[in-house]
């Protein structure tokens, strides 16, 4: 590709803004040498990537990355036996880290397989090794204390034996008689050493080796005999402690050796993986989106921005070409936005075959074009003697030779700089060679006859940049398919140009051009006319979308206000349920009290339960009465059945019909415990019925089913509804046989369920029954312990069995 076209579009200024991101140097060289791919796939799978990249970095942030340089070459010279120094390990551990910290940001969260895998597959994290050299060396200079236990101690007897050494010292010249000596009472280290500063006349008293003397000589420094030892040990040490360290490094470049070939890997990945965050970030900046890649030699872009100019001032622009025609001439007055249209478009399929995203909408789609051949700018050279009508030409030259299929042709202020007839004509003759070559071409021009050229040949288009003319500035959106006026005329009179001397120019004007001018106009005055009804189109959407807006606010509201309502219910249920609980723990209560009651006859004591289990009842129906009108919709039963299921609407409660309706319409149901008439058009089908073939019943099975109205007959099939487990079982009037059999199959059922504990309600009477059903409990594998009731439970009357 030409190099110089792209960076006529500025591709290279995008280039550089995105190298600004990366982290690794090397990173932004490989940015920097980017150019536009040439294959479709390559192009897809570019743009995937990044676009990938660009989610997760949306998803999850930035990645903890730092800036490492050249670290492979590190590791390769580690595997020829070269011995890295600490500065070197530590970009090891950089890159290491990297690695980590890239494969941990890229699998915070489960997604499907993305063109981005391999890269991050093959980064090879090394945490051991990382730590290793992060532990044992804390700068380029500084080996960590804990690098080796033999280091350790080395540097222990080092700091012990300089400590002896100060104490030493600062005896010496603490002491009166050797204090006069000194030049100052002070420990110094010379060569390292630890000397003290003598006068040069007393040099003879202190005896000692001389290390050094002052500019001025008259201070000697001296270490004193005492520390010459002490001093000689510490020069051992220093030279013990650097073969340490030097076996230490040795260790760690060896283990850098070995796993080089990955790291080789790895690193490259990371650096591909680096450019990618930077392509990101900068989509980010632009909110840019990933077009579509069309395999034909066509594209069209949606509210496309130039990159480089500010988001908040930039306009967006609509531009098509290769589908319906493959040439469009813009037109418009100068400083009206044609050059930036036209460069916008070459420069986002020039970006996009880079694999960056465009600042464009996601429906936009971009073609694979082997060149962009772009004259835009003055081309003028005093060195060549060229002006600026010869500089285009030359240039021209050169895109006539290299045009062909899948090349975009730029071409602005095409003709311009010589006769305006001439330079007219060798313009359309260059468009129309340029076209034959399969290019495609958009050019700019303030030539009438470009403009009739375009509404005259077919694969041809105009299009035009609008321009104010009451305020004189651009609007810089661009219409395609209505050439454009120059408005040199109305421009110049509004910038103060006599009347007359506009007049006298339109009268200069030929007929022809009077005629397209005054085409232009009409043109210009449908383009009005036609933007503001899109205008109030616009504003009629508007208010749609507004009152749907209001609408669906006022459905959440009433949804959410049902939602509480509902709450409220449920509340309502609970405090019910709670209050049931507590009165029949009340009622039982009672009853035994009437029980006891030696006074009663038993005739008396029966009517006076019935009086008090059909007060509570009364009660407990009025506290369930629902104080809103219920809006549920069902459909009523009209005509019921003894025995049959049916579901109380007011109070969604499954219950069973006992009678059939009274002449009031009324008709006896049990619901649970309680008996209670409901208007039958307040009874409906329940939604579900459990039911299973019923077994053949036993004789206390049909009692029970007499006296509570609990089974029907089908065609001479008894079914009964299905009773699941509960935590009470009612044997009251059931003999030794019958009870039995009951209590072995709830006791099933019971742990079939997982419950723990149930209870027999057996009574007292003469305790044959509840001998019978201890002697059972006793034999029964399940049972782990069971005893008599307590005060609250039923006392004697009630055995409570709990499960293993």
């Amino acid at each position: 590709m030409q190099s110089s076209c792209l960076k006529t579009l500025e591709l290279d200024k995008i280039i550089d803004k995105a190298a600004e991101y990366c982290v690794c140097r090397e990173a932004a060289t490989m940015m920097r040498s980017l150019v536009p791919q040439e294959d479709v796939d390559e192009v897809r799978y570019a743009l995937q990537m990044t676009n990938t990249i660009n989610s997760l970095l949306i998803q999850h942030g930035s990645p903890r990355f730092g800036g490492v340089e050249g670290v492979d070459g590190i590791a390769a010279r580690a595997v020829k036996g070269g011995v890295l120094s600490m500065g070197e390990l530590l970009e090891v551990a950089g890159a290491l880290r990297n690695f980590q910290n890239l494969s941990s940001w890229y699998h915070i969260s489960d997604h499907e397989m993305l063109p981005t895998d391999d890269l991050f597959y093959a980064l090879s994290p090394q945490p051991g090794l990382e730590k290793q050299i992060s532990d044992s060396i804390l700068a380029p200079d500084q080996m960590a204390d804990t690098a080796s236990k033999t280091l350790m101690d080395i540097r222990k007897e080092i700091r012990r034996t300089e400590n002896s050494i100060r104490d030493k010292l600062e005896t010496f010249i603490r002491n009166t008689t050797s204090a006069k000596y000194l030049q100052e009472t002070v420990v110094s280290m010379r060569n390292g050493r630890f000397v003290v500063p003598v006068k040069s006349e007393y040099r003879s008293e202190v005896h000692g080796v001389i290390h050094d003397v002052s500019s001025t000589g008259a201070t000697v420094f001296v270490e004193p005999q005492a520390v010459v030892e002490a001093n000689a040990r510490i020069l051992q040490y220093r030279a013990q402690e650097a073969q340490e360290i030097e076996r230490i490094l040795v260790a760690l470049s060896g283990q850098v050796a070995q796993i080089e070939p990955q790291f080789k890997y790895s690193y490259a990945a990371m650096l591909q993986i680096d450019v990618l965050l930077a392509k990101a970030k900068l989509a980010l900046e632009h909110r840019a989106f990933m077009p579509q890649v069309s395999g034909k030699c066509s594209f069209h872009l949606e509210r496309a921005r130039h990159p480089l100019i500010d988001r908040e001032k930039c306009i967006p622009v609509d531009i098509a070409l290769g589908e319906e025609y493959d040439t469009l001439i813009v037109t418009g007055p100068n400083t009206g936005g044609k050059t930036v249209s036209m460069k916008t478009a070459g420069l986002l399929c020039a970006m996009a075959q880079c694999g960056f995203l465009i600042p464009a909408a996601e429906s936009s789609q971009v073609c694979v074009f082997r060149d962009f051949l772009v004259d835009i700018g003055d081309e003028q050279s005093i060195e060549q003697s060229l002006s600026t009508f010869s500089g285009h030409m030359t240039k021209v030259a050169d895109i006539l030779r290299l045009a062909g299929h899948g090349t975009l042709v730029l071409l602005d202020e095409l003709g311009a700089g010589t006769d305006p007839v001439e330079g007219a004509a060798l313009a359309i003759a260059i468009i129309e060679n340029l076209r034959r070559s399969g290019a495609l071409v958009l050019a700019t021009t303030h030539y009438a006859e470009l403009k009739v050229f375009a509404l005259e040949t077919p694969g041809v288009v105009n299009a035009s940049c609008e321009f104010n003319v009451e305020t004189l500035r651009p609007t810089y959106k661009l219409s395609v398919g209505v050439p454009g006026k120059s408005n040199a005329f109305l421009i110049s009179e509004k910038l103060g140009i006599p009347s007359g001397v506009i007049e006298l120019a339109r009268r200069h004007m030929s007929t022809d051009d009077k005629r397209l001018d005054a085409v232009l106009g009409q043109l210009d005055d449908l383009k009005m006319q036609l933007k503001e009804s899109q205008a109030e189109i616009e504003s009629l959407k508007y208010e749609a979308a507004h009152q749907l807006e209001s609408a669906e606010k006022k459905r959440d509201a009433l949804i959410h206000q049902g939602e509480m309502e509902l709450e409220a219910a449920r509340e309502k249920a609970r405090n019910l349920v709670q209050n049931v609980e507590r009165q029949a723990y009340d009622l039982t209560d009672e009853l035994r009290q009437l029980q006891k009651d030696e006074k009663l006859s038993a005739q008396q004591r029966a009517i006076r339960a019935r009086e008090i289990a059909k007060k509570e009842t009364e009660k407990l129906l009025v506290g369930a009465q629902p104080k809103a009108k219920q809006t549920a919709v069902f459909v009523p039963l009209k005509e019921v059945r003894i025995g049959q299921e049916v579901c109380i609407a007011d109070m969604d409660q499954l219950a069973v019909v006992l009678a059939l309706p009274d002449k009031n319409g009324d008709v006896l149901v049990r619901a649970g415990i309680l008996k209670t008439k409901v208007p039958l058009k307040g009874l409906k089908q329940p939604e579900k019925l459990d039911k299973t073939a019923a077994k053949p019943m036993t004789k206390a099975q049909k009692r029970y089913s007499r006296n509570t109205g609990d089974s029907r007959n089908n065609g001479g099939r008894v079914e009964r509804v299905k009773r699941n487990a509960k935590m009470e079982l009612n044997l009251l009037g059931l003999t030794v046989d019958e009870a039995l059999h009951e209590v072995d199959m709830f006791i099933d059922q019971a742990i079939m369920n997982g419950q723990t504990m149930v209870y027999l309600i057996h009574g007292n009477g003469t305790g044959a029954l509840r001998t019978a059903i201890h002697k059972y409990l006793r034999g029964h594998r399940q049972v782990k312990s069971f005893r008599l009731g307590q005060y609250g439970e039923g006392e004697s009357g009630v055995t409570v069995v709990e499960f293993k």
